[in-house]
């Protein structure tokens, strides 16, 4: 088997705003698999700031995977722990090469274009009236279920709009999910939530900073709003450490990103590990449409109802032409479009 990876550029057609910074664009590595009979591509997609892998070092990395790739594969996952983007890029090729039709790495109802996927819609953070536009056009697609970036504007700014959204649409009618990012303080975190409550937001991703454990462990306790750990997941490696997270903080909900967790096999580790009064859903970390595909399989497979993180495959100007397509707030896959991966 040959092993070689490439780099491509994706261009976000609206830059989506975050607490941590507007994105313009972002990257993404892709490791080809060759053998005598087949291709197998994998993703290695990462946010800066975000993912743990060593951006610097990523290069470097991945050349040294292409040369030992005949290793064998425990010793290669193995070395990949501290760059979960290469991990799941990997385990992603080797499941490709073993496809036996192109891209379906979990065949399903939903590969066959007889099911799909409910999705919530996402609100990029921006001035007020972006926002607003952003939310009518979900709810003119039919989304039952959006999630905001919160925390890059005042609060009162923020909680103005929140407010607009259900004075229009109660609780029964739209589900109003939130994402901070971390941007709050522990001091007045509890006053936040307590504000958000009179508005029937279902959660709140990541209201605090990851890596205050008693801190988040006591607002999740006391939170009137469901919290759902997002960041702070991210460089648990461990069975153990996942265990022991999961239960100091007894969160009520928790957020998979294989891209940046360490692929399907962490990911499920994860859901293996979840107390019974924990949930979870899966949400995509910026990937390509190729990425966003595998993930999209995976989730299926899962038999998760709850709306799924998966609508980011249109942000990008020069994504990949794919089966994916998003219609009446549900992700599909029409296996009568075709891919067009050039990268």
């Amino acid at each position: 088997m040959k092993a070689t990876y490439k780099k491509r550029n994706f261009l976000f057609k609206i830059p989506g705003g975050t607490s941590r910074g507007v994105l313009r664009s972002k990257d993404s590595w892709f490791i080809i698999l060759n053998n005598d009979l087949k291709t197998g591509i994998g993703e290695c997609s990462i946010i800066e700031g975000l993912s743990i892998d060593n951006v610097s070092e990523i290069e470097s990395k991945l050349e040294w995977l292409c040369l030992n790739i005949n290793k064998p594969q425990s010793y290669l996952f193995d070395e990949l722990t501290d760059f979960p983007s290469i991990f799941f890029g990997l385990e992603m090729a080797l499941r490709s090469l073993k496809s036996l039709k192109e891209n379906i790495l979990f065949s399903s109802d939903f590969t066959q274009g007889k099911a799909s996927i409910p999705i919530n819609g996402l609100v990029w953070m921006g001035e007020i009236g972006f926002m607003k536009k952003q939310v009518d056009e979900k709810i003119s697609e039919g989304f039952k279920c959006i999630k905001l970036k919160i925390g890059a504007l005042d609060f009162d700014t923020e909680f103005t709009l929140l407010k607009s959204i259900r004075d229009k649409y109660d609780s029964s009618e739209l589900e109003i999910r939130v994402d901070a990012n971390g941007a709050y303080h522990y001091e007045n975190a509890l006053t936040i939530l307590e504000k958000l409550s009179k508005l029937n937001i279902h959660s709140i991703e990541q209201p605090i900073k990851a890596g205050q454990t008693k801190e988040m462990s006591n607002l999740c306790q006391n939170s009137p709003i469901p919290i759902a750990l997002d960041e702070e997941l991210i460089g648990v490696v461990s069975i153990a450490n996942k265990v022991k997270l999961l239960e100091e903080i007894n969160p009520q909900y928790i957020i998979l990103k294989p891209s940046l967790l360490g692929g399907f096999k962490s990911s499920e580790e994860w859901i293996k590990v979840c107390p019974k009064n924990t949930k979870y859903w899966v949400t995509s970390a910026l990937e390509s449409n190729l990425g966003l595909s595998a993930i999209s399989q995976w989730v299926y497979s899962l038999n998760n109802s709850l709306p799924q993180g998966l609508g980011t495959g249109s942000l990008f100007s020069n994504n990949f032409e794919s089966p994916l397509c998003i219609k009446n707030a549900k992700l599909h896959f029409n296996k009568n479009n075709n891919w067009n991966i050039n990268i």
